[in-house]
């Protein structure tokens, strides 16, 4: 066995090299939103009573039990103030630990370069076990930082403790989760496709669970995500609970590597199935979309969801939200209007972020296809060079207003079962369509740098996280305004409401046009990445 794991102290090293700002960026971000979120509710709700009223209307409210889970304990400050990142947060931060260890398993096979490595003096386990070493790293730092974060924001020790352990130990158990999706399928969308539908299916279990009415049902403890809301940091702490996490990932670890030792390299348990004799893709964007549709419909179901469940509970959040300072807070994110139109448009704002992200993704594959040497073999046939990168482009700009679209009949389906008011579905959907220029500005962000500079695409990743940070929160630290305006997200209107300034999306399209420009005439005369 010492013999498969040669190599591993070097592959390390390598892993950390190739993350060396991904990793550092999304911990520290992860771990600066626990702490402003412990911060921020100790002005939001100074006394007892504030938080048990708070409590009890969450607890109350189906849709939120849902999507946050309940509150345990309802006088605890930070049980209320953790209500968002036990469950939304904690899939967050399994998503990363997912992407991590394929990145460093199926998706070096997938590209090649673990063959390459593997001719080398490396052991069959290394590749495996160097990459779950750093995503369990990873997983543990974020831990102690979300700990520290809890401390540094005076809440009790103990709890603070056990909430960083619950990130960690949920973080290492999907890492165990990807590491056996990367053994079972053929490439690495197809492993974080599974990885992704298992958090996906462990949300889904939980909230189920938690709207049982004696408590949470057996459906809540057959769910990671679901196993980190019942350790109840700071509602009893219960220790034993992160036996669960710990236990699925000491199973789930060894069948990752019987699987590795089981099967060739570049081979899945799960084959992809042979495409048709003849061939019925007769242009770039017909490719474009046999690529990219998977993802897509998976965005639009996920999209439909979130934003229907935000819209249903928007006409409560004037009783949830009697504090003040809550009140000031969701009017400054969603601009100066009544505060129900507030939280909608601030609503509408963190899901045009959101589904950004998925133009970021999109768009990238244009790098993934060049470096994988597949845009050689299309630009070797009569398809011209802006076709094909065009293709992939729209694709990109065209699923983006696609989702905003989804998500505005969504939230205002939501809102006006909710209110009684069908009008609500066209307003709300109109503001939505209102976010898409932000959203535009980033794909073509992305086409910008891969034309000038085809390696640096993924620090696109690292503007858009401080985008987020300057655009969604800068207002509530005191940001300078001249540093909040290079947010794309900073300039959309702030629809619904009557004061909204529409001279926004007119300048993030001119922008999104201008750097699709660059980036396309820089493709155009530079050559292929390899």
């Amino acid at each position: 066995m010492s013999s498969e794991l040669t190599g591993t102290a070097a592959l390390i090293r390598l892993a950390l090299r190739r993350d060396r700002l991904l990793i550092p960026a999304w911990v520290g971000l992860s771990a600066s939103m626990v702490w402003f979120s412990a911060s921020a509710t100790v002005d939001l709700y100074p006394n007892e009573a504030a938080r048990i009223q708070a409590a009890n209307m969450i607890n109350s409210t189906a849709s939120l039990v849902a999507l946050y889970g309940p509150i345990y304990d309802p006088t605890s400050l930070g049980a209320l103030s953790m209500t968002k990142m036990t469950a939304v947060y904690a899939a967050l931060v399994s998503i990363l630990m997912v992407t991590l260890v394929v990145r460093h398993t199926r998706a070096e096979e997938e590209a090649g370069r673990l063959e390459l490595v593997g001719s080398g003096v490396v052991g069959r386990a290394a590749p495996m076990t160097a990459a779950l070493l750093v995503v369990g790293g990873a997983s543990a730092v974020l831990g102690l930082l979300a700990a520290a974060g809890l401390l540094a924001a005076g809440l009790p020790v103990a709890g603070s403790l056990l909430f960083g352990a619950g990130w960690a130990a949920t973080g290492l158990c999907f890492s165990a989760v990807a590491a056996v999706a990367a053994q079972v399928t053929a490439g690495s969308r197809a492993a974080n496709g599974l990885g992704f539908t298992v958090i996906a299916a462990a949300y889904a279990a939980r909230a189920i669970g938690d709207l049982a009415e004696a408590g949470p049902g057996w459906l809540s403890w057959l769910s990671p995500i679901g196993w980190n809301q019942q350790i109840r940091a700071f509602a009893g702490d219960r220790w034993s609970v992160l036996m669960l996490p710990l236990a699925a990932t000491a199973l789930l670890m060894p069948v990752a590597f019987i699987l590795r030792r089981r099967r060739d390299l570049g081979s899945g348990l799960l084959r992809d199935r042979p495409g048709p004799a003849a061939g019925a893709l007769s242009s770039p964007i017909g490719l474009a979309w046999r690529l990219q549709r998977p993802l897509l419909v998976a965005w639009t179901v996920g999209s439909a969801l979130m934003a229907f469940m935000m819209g249903s509970i928007a006409n409560s959040i004037s009783g949830l939200l009697d504090s003040p300072a809550m009140k000031d807070i969701i009017q400054q994110l969603g601009g100066e209007q009544r505060l129900t139109d507030a939280f909608l448009a601030a609503v509408l704002g963190l899901v045009s972020t959101i589904i950004a992200a998925y133009g970021i993704s999109a768009t990238t594959r244009l790098h993934t296809e060049e470096a994988g040497g597949h845009a050689e073999s299309v630009l070797a046939t009569a398809i011209p060079r802006m076709g094909w990168a065009a293709s992939h482009w729209l694709f990109a700009l065209t699923g983006v207003a696609w989702l905003m679209l989804v998500a505005g009949v969504a939230t205002g389906a939501g809102h006006a079962i909710a209110i009684g008011d069908p009008s609500q579905v066209l307003v709300i959907t109109v503001a939505a369509l209102a976010r898409i220029p932000a959203a535009w500005v980033m794909v073509s962000l992305v086409v910008a740098v891969w034309g000038l500079w085809p390696h640096a695409t993924g620090v696109v990743w690292g503007a858009y996280a401080a985008f987020i940070v300057v655009g969604e929160f800068g207002r509530l630290w005191g940001v300078p305004p001249w540093v909040m305006d290079f947010s794309p997200f900073t300039h959309s209107p702030m629809l619904p409401g009557p004061e909204a300034q529409l001279w926004g999306m007119l300048w993030l399209t001119v922008v999104a046009g201008a750097f699709l420009a660059a980036g396309s005439a820089a493709f155009r005369h530079r050559d292929l990445a390899g």
